[in-house]
């Protein structure tokens, strides 16, 4: 495992979603200080029926609500 993945979940408390991945914000590869990491994620709703986009909307909120 990449050091920048290991201090990313070390800094969320909990192992990355296969849909994430960690980016360094200068594109320095070996800076990897927290401050330069960003977590991006691929993950998307599987329809556009309003109730999927809703589940959709509380699965983001649940994963990423309490690190912004």
């Amino acid at each position: 495992v990449a050091q920048h993945r290991i201090i990313m979940e070390e800094f969320l408390g909990r192992k990355l979603e296969k849909h994430e991945t960690v980016h360094h914000k200068n594109g320095k590869r070996d800076d990897n200080s927290i401050e330069n990491l960003e977590l991006w994620s691929s993950h998307q709703p599987y329809g556009q029926r309003v109730k999927d986009k809703l589940e959709w909307a509380k699965e983001i909120i649940r994963l990423y609500g309490d690190i912004l």
